[in-house]
């Protein structure tokens, strides 16, 4: 039964493509076991011994299938694979077939919700039963070595697994203890208190951990920094102002679409935008999420209760008491539809009434004041959602409203002509300049400054990405690479070999992991060829069946962004990685083996 390397569903054997996503089954390139960070949750039940004795075996098996059920489908609704059970035990891993950039924190938000789902669950156990359960759960980031997906082979094995289980007998009942890099990964979206570093079996030092208090339910695990002034986007800034200019002055509606990597300014572009708009426009967020159910309008759900100042706890009906008087008594209409799109109202409207709802909607907002709504991330967003921005971009009339719309390079891949209709307008963030980030690494560390020698490897590894700079530096700091004396910043050890820190390596492995099977396996020796490498380098290190597929994958590596040509070759087609560390990323996701290989490969061809 081939297993789609895309998405991981289990396809029948006669199926050409996928039947869940539409990838190609057929004629995969040849992959093989890969190295990968993922994130292990591992629970165990405690006292199940104790209800055994207490109950006849009809009753426990139906006690044990309620709970694993119950167990099963919180990890799943956090994108998460359940690997094994192991008697009273389940694993799961989160980060498998395909690794996402914030597997941490649904990891975390799994374990956290695998507890408020045991409490419900314990009030229908006690009722027909007579039992409660508990459990102990730990939460582990790391490497592992993962078999091929694409093959159904899912077995992870390494010391993550074992730390893992580790920490989840170190727990307390209904506690949950997080490792020390997953902690890392996920610091800003939880409350913990740290816990006595623990004493576990087959570890030499003492393991740092932490119990989980509280986790939050939306946005990212780590945040990022927005005191520190905006640098070298001021071309940009200016072109988004204009373009607001325009859309007050004609009455008309507007879409900027700031395209560019992780980390690259696109928040910061739009902070120091919306800053300096101040209040002449009012303004609405919405965040496209990564995962979930009935995710396609959230970000509408966002900015209307933004609008219309509801709470998450306010009841349904107070909900739209507040959603009425926004509009007015006379737009029942409206309401129903908004009430509708946002789970409100219980009556079902068509997509075309609905988007008819959301474009009136904004029109009477836009009434007394220019209308600002920032929908972000919209690289995640459902099509359906997509479709609705085009329309209001198409349809809104004597309105002043501008729609900011901040994504990844990876829409693009989606929709080639996105943000190409009149009234729109596309912005690419490119990487800035060497002298740019000297000035973030000076703004981040203050009047305190560092060493020369120091902030150059800094900046030359953060190759003009400013989240990188903010994440190298909070690394070296936290790890005391870095440290503060004599009113000044130095270093304690040689950096010479920076390595990526955990939060970067998420992002990109992240990116890596979407490529196909075919893409892999020309991006991967590349990596071993180093940061520039030439096409007949790659064709070497190749199996011979795909070298001439080489040159097509290169032009596809290089529309995702990862890649460019080398325009100072003069002799032979090159290329050279976008940034360092993606070469660095992809070539940690090898194996040692492969690694080997291709490095002997090499040295013949050179």
């Amino acid at each position: 039964m081939p297993v789609c390397a895309q998405c991981g569903t289990d396809n029948p054997d006669i199926a050409k493509f996928c039947l869940a996503c539409g990838a190609p089954l057929a004629e995969p390139a040849p992959v093989q076991e890969v190295r990968k960070v993922v994130t292990i949750v591992f629970s165990d039940l405690k006292g199940s011994t104790s209800m055994a004795e207490r109950l006849d075996s009809e009753a426990v098996r139906e006690v044990m299938s309620r709970y694993f059920d119950t167990m099963r489908a919180e990890l799943e609704r956090h994108g998460g694979v359940v690997e094994k059970y192991i008697g009273d035990a389940v694993m799961a891993v989160f980060g498998l077939p395909k690794l996402h950039e914030d597997d941490a924190v649904r990891a975390v938000r799994a374990a956290f919700g695998m507890q408020r789902a045991l409490a419900e669950l314990n009030d229908e156990l006690d009722r027909r039963w007579g039992v409660r359960l508990a459990n102990r759960t730990g939460v582990n980031t790391g490497e592992v070595v993962s078999g091929d997906p694409s093959s159904g082979q899912r077995l992870v094995t390494g010391d993550t697994v074992n730390v893992a289980a580790r920490l989840e007998q170190a727990a307390g009942e209904q506690e949950v203890l997080l490792g020390d890099l997953t902690y890392r990964l996920v610091r800003d979206a939880v409350e913990v208190e740290p816990v006595e570093p623990l004493e576990l079996k087959g570890k030499a030092e003492r393991v740092p951990a932490y119990r989980l208090i509280s986790v939050a339910e939306t946005g990212e695990g780590w945040s990022r920094r927005s005191d520190a002034p905006m640098v070298g986007r001021e071309a940009e800034l200016e072109r988004l102002l204009s373009t607001f200019e325009e859309a007050v002055a004609e009455r008309a509606c507007r879409l900027v679409t700031v395209v560019g990597d992780a980390g690259v300014g696109k928040s910061r572009l739009n902070d120091e935008f919306i800053q300096r708009i101040g209040a002449r426009a009012e303004v609405l967020r919405g965040r496209c999420l990564s995962y979930g159910e009935g995710i396609t309008f959230w970000p509408l759900v966002e900015a209307v209760r933004k609008a219309a100042a509801i709470r998450e706890d306010d009841p349904p009906e107070a909900a739209l008491a507040k959603l009425t008087a926004l509009v007015g008594e006379g737009s029942s209409d409206v309401v129903d539809r908004i009430a509708s799109a946002i789970g409100l109202g219980s009556e079902q409207f068509s997509l075309e009434e609905l988007f008819w709802g959301t474009r009136k909607f904004f029109e009477l907002l836009a009434r007394e004041r220019p209308l600002l709504v920032l929908f972000e991330d919209i690289h995640w967003a459902e099509p359906t959602f997509l479709d609705l921005i085009e329309h209001l971009l198409a349809s809104v009339e004597d309105a002043p409203l501008l729609l900011l719309c901040p994504t990844r390079h990876e829409l693009l891949e989606q929709r080639p002509d996105w943000a190409e209709r009149p009234g729109s307008a596309r912005i690419v963030l490119q990487p800035l300049t060497g002298t740019d980030m000297e000035t973030i690494v000076g703004n981040l560390l203050g009047e305190a400054g560092i060493a020369e020698n120091v902030r150059e490897r800094i900046v030359a590894a953060a190759d003009g990405n400013p989240l990188f700079v903010e994440q190298m530096l909070s690394m070296l700091v936290d790890n005391e690479f870095l440290r503060f004396a004599d009113g000044r910043w130095s270093a304690a050890s040689d950096l010479a070999d920076l390595t990526v820190p955990p939060t970067i390596q998420a992002l990109l492995a992240a990116r890596l992991d979407s490529l196909t099977p075919d893409e892999r396996a020309v991006v991967e020796p590349a990596s071993v060829i180093g940061h520039v490498f030439a096409e007949l380098a790659v064709e070497a290190l190749v199996d011979e069946p795909a070298r001439p597929k080489v040159p097509g994958h290169l032009a596809d590596l290089a529309r995702k962004q990862l890649v460019q040509r080398d325009l100072s070759a003069i002799d032979e087609e090159r290329f050279r990685f976008n940034h360092v560390l993606i070469r660095d990323a992809a070539y940690r996701g090898l194996l040692k083996r492969a690694r080997a290989t291709f490095h002997e490969r090499f040295v013949g061809w050179a």
